[in-house]
């Protein structure tokens, strides 16, 4: 993870939230992929057309985080929910809640490069290589977490952000 983040900090800044669209999906493939494409018409919406570099980031990570609800966070009859948010400042965040609290990613694990032969583990490599930050927290309400990362608008498209350069 790029940066220590306070336990309270899961919420977002107190900054409004300029732009919100949240809705829930089942927790299957068809879902996942769901949510991913709502959230590019979303950002679209918004003033990100889908070529853009935050447009293209965002909907890579949301990709990867409700993969991963499905995958490692699917709880038979429970549904995942997914929160886009912008702010004023241009922060794009994308939260993802499931009702699995023991799939939770270990710290010591979100970053570990996994080894020529494992079929899975670069999707929280591509997270951590993307987002400004991210992190894991528990969900405000019931079992369960919310994997959540922000990225700036301003970011170029390989999700760096040039006033970070130099401070990884």
């Amino acid at each position: 993870m790029k940066s220590a983040t306070p336990p309270d900090r899961h919420v977002h800044q107190s900054l409004a939230p300029a732009h919100e669209f949240a809705m829930q999906f089942t927790s299957t493939p068809r879902g996942a992929r769901l949510a991913r494409r709502l959230v590019s018409h979303r950002l679209n919406d918004w003033g990100h057309p889908y070529t853009t570099p935050a447009n293209e980031t965002v909907t890579l990570i949301a990709a990867e985080l409700t993969a991963n609800a499905v995958q490692h966070g699917h709880v038979p009859g429970r549904d995942f929910h997914l929160r886009l948010t912008e702010t004023t400042d241009g922060t794009l965040r994308v939260e993802v809640t499931d009702t699995r609290t023991e799939k939770r990613p270990a710290p010591g694990t979100r970053t570990r490069t996994p080894t020529a032969d494992e079929e899975a583990g670069r999707g929280l490599l591509l997270v951590d290589a993307l987002a400004h930050t991210w992190d894991v927290t528990p969900r405000p309400v019931g079992p369960g977490k919310t994997v959540w990362a922000e990225v700036r608008a301003s970011q170029d498209p390989v999700g760096r952000d040039p006033d970070r350069e130099g401070h990884r």
